[in-house]
């Protein structure tokens, strides 16, 4: 498939009710469902942004994986994004900002498709917008040390096959937590990361 008739079929889709709710839970750990947290008056807004590419003939995007430091999602793979700030104008500006931030792309060459839904993730308290934009060209990325130990380039052929998907313990702050994942690259892709990518895919699949 080209990937301009790819970029059709992904606005077209977007335009329809999204499948949110039903398609995270396919990803979502087993902690999470039995806890069952809920957002309150200290839950803060981010954005992720997860964006699309051409490169070698394929539709690409990029993860990261985060360094390893003394919080709640150290060490784990991510689309970037981060805070809103009270700069940005919407949660859309957070997403390219700090993807701009994190892994040097041009916010500006940026188009945004549309936005999938928005994700509560309870250990750290935040609302997330995954926003859907695409580059017509393959970036040259400029990681932040700070934020991104490694970019992960993942190709939609990959991300579909579902031979990637199993399960697995994971001890999270010395919790032991059951969880399902996307085995991309030798790195295990779970939480909220995953249940984004389930709907993106559920999405594509529609």
């Amino acid at each position: 498939m080209l990937f301009s008739e790819f970029i059709d079929i992904v606005q077209v889709q977007l335009q329809k009710p999204l499948p949110g709710l039903d398609a995270h839970l396919k990803m979502a750990s087993a902690s999470r469902l039995r806890l069952k947290m809920q957002p309150n008056e200290k839950t803060r807004r981010s954005a992720v942004l997860i964006l699309f590419y051409p490169f070698r003939q394929e539709i690409y995007l990029p993860l990261i994986l985060r360094p390893k430091y003394d919080g709640v999602h150290a060490g784990q793979m991510a689309f970037p994004g981060g805070r809103y700030e009270k700069t940005d104008e919407n949660l859309i500006r957070t997403a390219l900002r700090e993807a701009q931030e994190e892994i040097g792309i041009k916010a500006a060459d940026v188009k945004v498709l549309g936005t999938l839904t928005e994700l509560f993730i309870p250990p750290s308290n935040f609302f997330v917008l995954p926003v859907i934009g695409k580059l017509a060209y393959k970036p040259d990325f400029y990681p932040d040390p700070r934020e991104v130990e490694a970019i992960v380039e993942v190709s939609l052929e990959e991300l579909k096959d579902e031979s990637i998907i199993g399960a697995t313990q994971l001890e999270v702050r010395g919790v032991t937590v059951d969880a399902p994942f996307y085995d991309i690259q030798g790195h295990k892709v779970w939480g909220a990361t995953a249940m984004m990518i389930s709907e993106l895919l559920t999405v594509l699949r529609n």
